[in-house]
Formats: structure tokens, C-alpha cells, sequence
């Protein structure tokens, strides 16, 4: 199965692979470590669905969307959310034209390929609200008219797991709209030496084309590798484990809320596109273990009495991941 680009050049899965390939290595440029933060905005990328990364501050979550954007030749904006944040401010309004007499819709930066949503947690929910329908739905609609939203579309939102004052945390049923959430980590010493090092240098994180990170990929190129992700096979005994898990989560004594069945499909998707990602047509077990904690953590809620012994839901997922028996799995 193949794509074209907008040279409605013929783009073939294979060479949607080598490209994003070669994303990664672009990134590496000016990213060092954050691996899985890598992998997952990469797995959403050709899942066509989106990425809450958390991290401390200075952990280069905002570098990192920014050098991704730049070794994709696709059109990237970035939004820092605030308290005063309005709805119409992201998605666009109707302005007056005084020298046509008439309104016309303004578009808002959310009509982009890849929005860099800084501080998601620190604008009102209405404006969050109105994030999370455009993706949902990849369209906005302003007095009853419907734009549609650019292919690909992505959004990338960032939150600080510190300082919760003057923020407004994403709900369940908001969370529950994010593919992936990922967690980027502090760095062990031997990357943080590397990233002082880089600086030492002369690295300046705000000149991105100083580092040498070029565009590798096009909207050609993801379009094709999404095609071939929607051909990846998932054998009923693959599909009964993504199911049981989830189910899993349902039971534990420790969890409010569990996955929902939209959480298993979503799960489904990103075992799919990691199989792809690592040159097969067909899931495994593995690939369902390997994405379960980034596709399902954000989804699960605790008991308070757990939460306040000290119970995090990465463990319990994990523990309900391991009560599963993995079935043999048989590629054709």
C-alpha cells in the first residue's frame, strides 16, 4: 500500500519507514536520551493520535516537540497555555472585515500539522475543553460552520507534575482522549555530562538549524506509514490479551477506574504501530507489554484510601499485565 506526497509523489511503507528512522536520528541531534518520549510521539505520529508528556521542568519536553517538528517537513505551531487562555484564541474566530463589510473566520494555531500545547494544565478547562474536541474530532466548528483541520494533525501537550498552583488538571474522561501519555525522566549522569558538554560547546537550544537538524520526513511519508499501520494483522488470541488486561485493571482492589473499552482499543493501535515501527506486519505479545504502561496509566484511577498509601498506578498496571496469561501468538 503507498501514498503520495503533496509532489503527488508515489511514497512507499518502506520508505515511510527509513524516514522515520531517520527522525530519530534527527532528534538525537539536539535530544539526548528520552528514548521512550521519542518512540511514543512516533508511535502517535503514525496512530493518528496524540501525546501528553509529563516531566519536571528542564527536562526538554518542549525541545523535544520543537526538534521533532523540525525533522518533519510539516507545519508546527506552539501555544504556551495560560490562565487568560480563550477558546476562540486557539481554535479561531469570526473577525469583521471593515473593508469587505463582512465576518470571515480567522483561523487559530490549532489548524497546523503539529501543535506544541506548553502547560496544558495551566489554562481553564473551557479552553482545554475546546483543545480536546479538535482532536477528537479534527475539525472546529464557528456558527455552524465546520472547518476541518490539516492531515496530519497532532498534538503534542505538555504538563508539570510540580507546582500545582494556579493549574486546573485534566479530568479522567479529558485524559482518557490522549493516545499516549509519556513521562520523561531526570537523566541518568553520564547523558546529563553529555548535555552540559553540548552546551560547553556552544548548543543553543533556541537555534535548532545551528545543531544541524534538517527535515527527513514529509506529510507524503506519515500518510504512508498510517496506511501501513491500518494493514498490521492482530490475531484473535493477540486481540483476547489486549481485552484481559484491561479487564484486569477492572478488578484490582486498588482502582476506582479502570480502562475502558476505548482504553483497549487505543492500546490495540499503539501495539500495532510499535509492531510496524520495528519492521512486522503482525502484533505480539510483547508489543501489547511494551505499550501498556504509556497507553494505559493515564486511564486508570485509584481508590483515594490507595492513593493515600502511597499505591501508584504504574505498579498496579503492571501487576495486572503480569496476572495475564500470555497466549502463543502465530504470525501467518
Amino acid at each position: 500500500m503507498t501514498a503520495t506526497d503533496e509532489n503527488h509523489t508515489t511514497v512507499s511503507p518502506q520508505e515511510a519507514q527509513q524516514a522515520l528512522q531517520q527522525v530519530r536520528a534527527e532528534v538525537a541531534k539536539a535530544v539526548v536520551g528520552q528514548d521512550a518520549a521519542v518512540a511514543g510521539l512516533l508511535v502517535a505520529l503514525v496512530s493518528e493520535g496524540h501525546v501528553l508528556m509529563e516531566g519536571v521542568p528542564g527536562v526538554a519536553k518542549t525541545l523535544l516537540v520543537r526538534t521533532l517538528a523540525a525533522a518533519l517537513d510539516v507545519d508546527s505551531k506552539r501555544v504556551q497555555f495560560t490562565s487568560d487562555l480563550m477558546p476562540g484564541d486557539l481554535t479561531g474566530s469570526m473577525m469583521y472585515d471593515a473593508r469587505q463589510g463582512d465576518l470571515h473566520f480567522r483561523q487559530g494555531p490549532v489548524f497546523t500539522n503539529l501543535l506544541l500545547a506548553d502547560e496544558i494544565n495551566r489554562t481553564p478547562p473551557k479552553t482545554q475543553s475546546a483543545l480536546l474536541e479538535a482532536m477528537e474530532e479534527r475539525q472546529v466548528s464557528v456558527d455552524g460552520v465546520t472547518h476541518r483541520l490539516p492531515d496530519p494533525f497532532l498534538v503534542a501537550a505538555t504538563q508539570n507534575p510540580v507546582e500545582y498552583q494556579g493549574t486546573y488538571p485534566l479530568p479522567e474522561a479529558q485524559l482518557d482522549r490522549f493516545l499516549l501519555k509519556v513521562t520523561l525522566p531526570v537523566p541518568g549522569r553520564d547523558e546529563e555530562v553529555e548535555i552540559v558538554q553540548r552546551h560547553a560547546t556552544g548548543f543553543d537550544p533556541r537555534s535548532l538549524a545551528e545543531t544541524g537538524v534538517r527535515p527527513v520526513a514529509s506529510a507524503g511519508h506519515l500518510r504512508a506509514a498510517v496506511q501501513a499501520v491500518r494493514g498490521v494483522r492482530a490475531e484473535p488470541a493477540v486481540c483476547g490479551y489486549v481485552v484481559d488486561i484491561a479487564r484486569a485493571t477492572r478488578v484490582s482492589p486498588s482502582v476506582n477506574l479502570g480502562v475502558s473499552p476505548r482504553g483497549a482499543t487505543a492500546l490495540l493501535r499503539t501495539s500495532r504501530a510499535w509492531a510496524w515501527l520495528n519492521g512486522r506486519d503482525f502484533v505480539t505479545p510483547d508489543d501489547v507489554k511494551a505499550l501498556a504502561q504509556a497507553t494505559l496509566a493515564h486511564r486508570i484511577s485509584l481508590q483515594p484510601a490507595a492513593e493515600l498509601e502511597g499505591v501508584e498506578v504504574a505498579r498496579v498496571l503492571h501487576a495486572a499485565v503480569e496476572s495475564v496469561p500470555v497466549p502463543v501468538a502465530q504470525a501467518g
